[in-house]
């Protein structure tokens, strides 16, 4: 079932099933949709309760009209389980719907039964990657947005895996003719300033897991490694031939890591 609340003041285009006020909440990443998630959600047991959402600045859903931080995105996350009667969630959060997943552990950690970080890292933007950013601002907002998208979003895919997700793909650069590109700028700019996030998930008591594609190349075997390194209390786990998008390209390895996950830290009912 879609429909729309509001939270935090904007509208929240949200795709639910199932009841009960535990759920299994999918956060998108940077240019997708809730849509991304359908063939990932359809591998879950039928007895759970799966919400996802279009996040601010991306879909349907409305946008900040300077910025979506990672704290207007948590919060309007936890307006939506207000209206839901949802208690708490277990998060899996894709790439930018991770660091999303970690402001959450940040402002709500009593909302939240576990994280699973899908192709996503605990740190801010270096200065280097901070300056690419307002770069692709600049060109969203000079009417570029869909160029962009060409361009950004098969290099998410692992090249072996691009003729069978070449659907997805091309939805997903269909699907950003509908973005509003001042709500995508204003995405680029939370991103830009999202904080570091290594002391907070080594202190906090939520299990968190990573889940890695080994041919990502956003998050390079090297950087996979150090995050292991700073993270030593999380959980990690490398999906084979996959890219950014793990959760498209082999949505079977992800759904049996998260039960596994789930059973490993005692979290009933996933």
């Amino acid at each position: 079932m879609e429909y729309f609340v509001t939270s935090n003041g904007i509208p929240v285009h949200v795709s639910e099933t199932g009841k009960g006020d535990k759920a299994i909440l999918l956060l998108h990443g940077y240019l997708e949709t809730l849509y991304i998630w359908e063939e990932f959600r359809s591998l879950l047991p039928e007895s759970s309760h799966i919400v996802s959402i279009d996040l601010p600045g991306m879909g349907l859903t409305g946008t900040d009209p300077q910025i979506n931080t990672m704290q207007f995105d948590a919060k309007v996350v936890c307006g939506v389980l207000d209206k839901l009667s949802v208690k708490s969630v277990v998060i899996v959060g894709h790439s930018m719907g991770g660091y999303v997943g970690q402001r959450f552990i940040k402002d709500f950690p009593d909302r939240i039964d576990a994280l699973v970080n899908v192709n996503s890292n605990p740190y801010a933007d270096d200065p280097a990657k901070a300056s690419d950013r307002q770069k692709e601002i600049d060109f969203i907002l000079n009417g570029k947005l869909v160029q962009l998208a060409q361009i950004a979003i098969p290099n998410m895919y692992a090249k072996a895996n691009l003729r069978k997700c070449d659907e997805t793909v091309i939805e997903t650069v269909e699907i950003c003719e509908t973005h509003d590109p001042e709500g995508v700028a204003a995405v680029v700019r939370g991103l830009q300033c999202r904080e570091d996030n290594v002391a907070l998930l080594n202190s906090t008591s939520v299990p968190v897991m990573f889940v890695y594609g080994d041919s990502d190349v956003y998050t390079p075997l090297s950087k996979i490694e150090k995050i292991k390194s700073d993270l030593p209390s999380c959980r990690h786990e490398t999906v084979a031939s996959t890219g950014h998008n793990t959760h498209v390209e082999d949505p079977a390895a992800l759904a049996r890591l998260l039960a596994d996950f789930a059973v490993s830290v005692n979290i009933a009912g996933y």
